[in-house]
């Protein structure tokens, strides 16, 4: 009976973590897009900087995790990342003329915040399902991206010392 009860957990837990995994890949081409765009409709302000660092941080991340998805069983995903992409072209061509551009940083700000909110529920999932690889890389994501997120809320400021600019249109 408990054997029972143990294998259904595990499927479960692994069927969270495919939907875990396939999210992630959408998370992070939402974050080197969005970050990116982002950037370059804020020129030379300090705000951008970190958008560039994340955007690259994530191209990179975006490498390596197909081999630990890979790895471990797990989707690769090029649904997520067209998703992603999808998303991330409907924001720029709809909701984004629509928006000012401090809304728009915080907007990005958040999309990004979401992929550390989802990490920090992955890596437990994976410790739990056995998947070393997939735990670890989640753990030097995390220590990786937390800080620039950091950066992103100091750069807030930016926007308050320049009013003119963060009321103007996203687009």
């Amino acid at each position: 009976m408990n054997n029972t009860a143990d294998t259904k957990s595990e499927r479960v837990l692994l069927t969270l973590l495919k939907s875990m995994m396939r999210e992630f890949f959408q998370t992070e081409t939402s974050a080197v897009l969005h970050c990116r765009r982002e950037a370059e409709r804020l020129g030379e302000a300090p705000p951008a900087r970190v958008l560039l660092k994340i955007a690259e941080q994530a191209e990179q991340f975006l490498k390596e995790l197909p081999r630990v998805a890979e790895a471990h069983d797990l989707p690769k995903s090029p649904g997520g990342m067209a998703v992603g992409a999808f998303f991330s072209q409907a924001r720029d061509k709809v909701f984004d003329r629509l928006i000012r551009t401090e809304r728009s940083y915080r907007g990005t700000m958040l999309g990004v915040r979401h992929g550390v909110d989802l990490v920090q529920l992955l890596e437990p999932a994976a410790r739990e399902a056995s998947m070393p690889e997939l735990s670890a890389f989640c753990e030097r994501w995390l220590e990786a991206r937390r800080p620039l997120i950091a950066g992103l809320e100091r750069e807030l400021a930016w926007f308050a010392n320049h009013p003119t600019y963060a009321m103007r249109f996203a687009r």
